[in-house]
């Protein structure tokens, strides 16, 4: 049986500030055993199969680090759009809810996105100082996330 919220966080550690997403989930994993009600799932990119992903599920969250968002993070709501990544090896959350809606004939699940602010994306370098900043008032908002998991409370949150 499928938790009730699923975390899909994707990046890649050995790119700089692209490690965000892994190092946030990294966090959740050391959350103790008995905290549970979620799935994590990481990965390098979004694909279409993550719409597999999304069954079963009352609420998603995708977390990617984003380097035109404002510091520390932005957090928004997704709705389903089928776009230009739609067709490419790695696909937006927006095309992976599209994708669920085509599959299932139903609506995805609520779903909502993490952009962690990062600078420096440079193969082989180390998370950026600024990045770490983020990555820690991210962790913070996170955690308040996962403590009241409804969409209705994850709406009041969304940032502009």
């Amino acid at each position: 049986m499928a938790e009730p919220l699923v975390i899909l966080g994707y990046g890649n550690p050995s790119r700089g500030d692209d490690a965000l997403a892994p190092l946030l989930l990294d966090r959740i994993g050391d959350l103790p055993a008995g905290q549970r009600g979620w799935e994590v799932i990481e990965d390098f990119q979004l694909q279409v199969e993550h719409a597999l992903d999304l069954s079963g599920r009352d609420l998603a969250l995708f977390v990617d680090a984003d380097a035109s968002c404002p510091e520390p993070y932005r957090f928004t709501e997704l709705v389903p759009a089928r776009d230009a990544s739609f067709t490419t090896h790695a696909i937006s959350p927006a095309a992976v809810l599209q994708a669920y809606r085509e599959v299932h004939r139903a609506e995805p699940p609520p779903a909502f996105l993490l952009g962690i602010r990062g600078e420096a994306f440079e193969l082989g370098e180390g998370l950026s100082a600024p990045a770490a900043a983020s990555l820690e008032a991210a962790w913070v908002f996170l955690r308040s996330l996962m403590d009241a998991p409804s969409a209705a409370c994850w709406r009041s949150r969304i940032t502009r």
